[in-house]
């Protein structure tokens, strides 16, 4: 690991004690990674499955998206865990995140890769048992950092952190997660747009991580609890972001390849385990309204009507970006910077008031 190479060698060369400086590794995991995945995945072009249309997507997503390499998240995805395992310091927790994060884009992987679909009911079931194994071990570790070995939450509008029960969180937890992979996956539809809104998603996650969470200082000036571990997170966040970076830069329109479920369902994972390590589930209306909104909004659509019989928003398509693309004209890119313009709004001002109006 780089960190601990730098503790070693400042004996014999001090400016390698740069190399213990979360600052500089934050640096180093965002360029890093953004090089590693815009030079490493046009060497799998030829290795990864390629889009064979998309069954819930209108007729002119699928015929575009049809026949580029997919499944590029297992290249981007692959890429940030060996970073993370090679910069930073982490504990029990940050490992066991990795290899779920890692196992999830798997999952991803061998539906992208399979000619059958695995179904929604298998995917789910995946989704639900990672969810719960890793709300645990994220349970575990926070009441490990705890001084008295509860769990908070600090919430908005509250100046006081309230104590949360270990089932209940367990509970909120594999919710979060479930959800932000599954909206996080069905995102994935425009050129750019999934990995541009999960980009405004890890960017302010590891502002806060690192500027807030994990300042001592400045975390009891806005009465959060300090986070010890905050900057470790902040490292591998924004790793995250340098590899999405990379993506993107063979993903804008008109893409050359695509994520696939590899990379959509990882992402979701990742975030939503971010959320709930940061002691707000509210948190995820600041870094992924759109996403939920996008994506989400179908989901409940689709499970009242399978499940209740019950219509909601019949008049709309979802997700939300085929709706603007077929019934209303949006473009591609119309939609890539309304929906960016839109996230950007919502968390600058959902920040304001997470942090000051409490």
């Amino acid at each position: 690991m780089l960190f601990y190479l730098g503790q070693y060698l400042k004996e014999f060369f001090g400016p390698a004690r740069l190399f213990t400086s979360f600052t500089v590794l934050i640096v180093v995991a965002l360029y890093l990674g953004f090089f590693l995945s815009v030079n490493l995945i046009p060497k799998f072009y030829n290795l990864l499955p390629h889009d064979r249309g998309r069954e819930f997507t209108i007729k002119e997503n699928a015929e575009a998206a049809k026949g580029k390499p997919t499944g590029a998240g297992s290249v981007f995805i692959t890429t940030f865990v060996l970073l993370c395992f090679l910069l930073i310091p982490m504990s029990f927790t940050q490992i066991s995140v990795m290899v779920l994060t890692w196992i999830t884009m798997l999952t991803g992987f061998l539906d992208d890769r399979s000619t059958s679909s695995w179904g929604e009911y298998l995917k789910g079931f995946l989704d639900l048992v990672i969810g719960i194994v890793a709300s645990v071990i994220l349970y575990n570790e926070l009441a490990k950092l705890s001084p008295n070995g509860i769990v908070n939450f600090w919430l908005p509008f509250l100046s006081t952190p309230v104590a949360v029960n270990r089932i209940v969180f367990i509970i909120i937890s594999t919710i979060m997660i479930w959800a932000s992979i599954n909206t996080t996956n069905c995102t994935d539809g425009v050129d750019g747009l999934s990995g541009t809104l999960v980009l405004i998603a890890l960017l302010t996650l590891g502002c806060v991580f690192y500027f807030i969470l994990g300042h001592k200082d400045i975390a009891d000036y806005l009465l959060v609890p300090h986070f010890s571990f905050g900057a470790r997170w902040a490292v591998m966040i924004f790793a995250l972001a340098g590899v999405v970076m990379g993506y993107l830069w063979h993903n804008a329109f008109p893409s050359q390849c695509l994520m696939g479920d590899a990379g959509s369902r990882a992402l979701g994972f990742f975030i939503g385990i971010c959320v709930m390590a940061s002691g707000n589930p509210f948190l995820i209306l600041a870094t992924s309204s759109i996403i939920f909104i996008n994506g989400g909004m179908g989901l409940l659509k689709v499970f009242l009507l399978r499940f209740f019989k019950i219509k909601i928003f019949s008049t709309i398509r979802f997700p939300l970006h085929d709706h603007m693309r077929k019934n209303h004209g949006w473009s591609p890119t119309q939609v890539l910077l309304k929906f960016m313009i839109m996230q950007i709004l919502i968390s600058i001002i959902l920040l304001g008031m997470f942090f000051k109006i409490r």
